[in-house]
């Protein structure tokens, strides 16, 4: 039998097989980082089980709309209880919608103070969960009509949604609203919305001047809170793209509407993080694709031509914002941005704090080094927010029914004292 054994070996088939098992070691030797990247939430931070766990009331929702409805007609007002058992009861997209008219209308009543903190994560999390995200986003972007305005958490449980379907787009939306309502506390919230951001970016969007506002706040607003080279290079960006809209528009336009100071001189605050990073001893650096583009936008608006075509934009596109004297001054001094930022690229590319890296792949590393860490504190912070609405709801439960038990008993009062007559 050897000769046959002999007869049918193959050198490169024996090589095939046994780096078919060397592989699984190989790949056991290589850090885990160099396998695959981390740059979205993980499933535990995104899991429901613990929210679906959740002690529930069996309702009926064409009985809970037509007691809402009664009570509306009757000029009372609808409690926070009834309007978080419709929406805790939405089975399908159609009642999504249903729930969407009540909670207008629960914001137009006297209750309208009382939207429990609850209610308004389980509209979300419904919203995601029967595939009507278009109404989540809706109802954020107009949160003075409906009330929404979530917590962090929830937050980045939308953000995240649209990351995973790629649709920066939509990501950067939801990371406008947190934007407006300054809730960039949390570092996961930070990282994604910095990660939505420069993804966006990335894909070469033509930007109006308010989606430039709105992203430079955004990305200045989230870079504050990072310290260190993805945040500073954020922060220059963003407030490059600031400076821009007020070199174009006057600063009155910056501010409207906007979570930002009313001093003029945007750039001269991206250069100021520039001097910053040129002083640091330690091992801060600026993203050579955010100084490309600053040095862009600086020189772009240096240009005779585009100053023109700026000036005849503004004229014909100019609302209630005016180009001031005191925006004047500030467009005067572009040449004087211009060669301090030359001289600052120069400081900084001699002292080795020019980082080759791009914002999207400097946001991604730093997801991958804290999220995990972020993550955990988050869930656990999570856990104990839920504990203590799941305490404030039983609470809102029992004094219903004492107050339910106490006009029985004065009907049955009135009643006894009628019948006595």
């Amino acid at each position: 039998n050897i000769p046959v054994v002999m007869k049918w070996y193959n050198p490169n088939m024996a090589a095939s097989i046994l780096q078919r098992f060397l592989l699984p070691v190989r790949r056991a030797c290589v850090p885990q980082s160099l396998i695959a990247k981390r740059c979205l939430l993980s499933a535990a931070y995104t899991d429901t089980k613990l929210w679906e766990e959740r002690e529930h009331e069996p309702q009926n929702l064409a009985d809970l709309a037509s007691l809402m409805d009664r009570t509306y007609e009757r000029m009372f007002p609808v409690s926070s209880l009834t309007v978080s058992r419709f929406v805790d009861s939405i089975t399908c997209k159609e009642e999504v919608h249903q729930a969407e008219y009540y909670l207008y209308k629960f914001r137009h009543s006297p209750n309208c103070w009382y939207l429990r903190d609850w209610t308004m994560h389980s509209w979300f999390r419904q919203c995601l969960k029967y595939g009507a995200r278009d109404k989540a986003l809706y109802t954020l972007k107009n949160k003075v009509q409906f009330g929404m305005f979530p917590d962090e958490f929830t937050f980045n449980l939308l953000i995240d949604s649209y990351l995973k379907d790629k649709d920066y787009k939509g990501a950067c939306a939801v990371v406008e609203e947190v934007m407006l309502q300054e809730t960039f506390d949390l570092p996961t919230t930070q990282i994604l919305s910095l990660y939505a951001l420069s993804k966006y970016l990335t894909t070469k969007p033509g930007l109006s001047w308010q989606e430039q506002r709105s992203i430079g706040t955004a990305l200045m607003l989230a870079g504050l809170k990072q310290e260190n080279s993805t945040g500073l290079s954020a922060q220059v960006l963003g407030h490059a793209l600031i400076g821009k809209v007020e070199m174009t528009r006057g600063i009155h336009a910056v501010f409207h509407k906007m979570p930002l100071i009313w001093t003029p001189g945007y750039f001269s605050r991206s250069l100021a993080v520039m001097e910053r990073v040129c002083s640091d001893a330690g091992d801060l650096r600026l993203s050579k694709e955010v100084l490309d583009t600053v040095q862009e936008m600086l020189q772009d608006l240096s240009s005779p031509t585009t100053s023109e075509a700026g000036e005849e934009n503004t004229t014909e596109n100019q609302t209630d914002e005016s180009i001031d004297e005191e925006d004047e001054l500030e467009m005067a001094k572009l040449p004087l941005y211009l060669a301090k930022f030359k001289d600052l690229s120069e400081q900084l590319q001699a002292r080795g704090k020019v980082e080759s890296a791009g914002l999207e792949a400097l946001v991604s590393r730093l997801a991958q080094e804290t999220l995990p860490a972020c993550e955990e504190a988050d869930i656990a912070e999570y856990r104990r927010r839920v504990q203590e609405w799941e305490a404030e709801r039983l609470q809102l439960i029992r004094r219903e029914e004492e107050m339910r038990a106490k006009t029985k008993q004065e009907q049955e009062a009135r009643k006894a004292a009628s019948d006595a007559q």
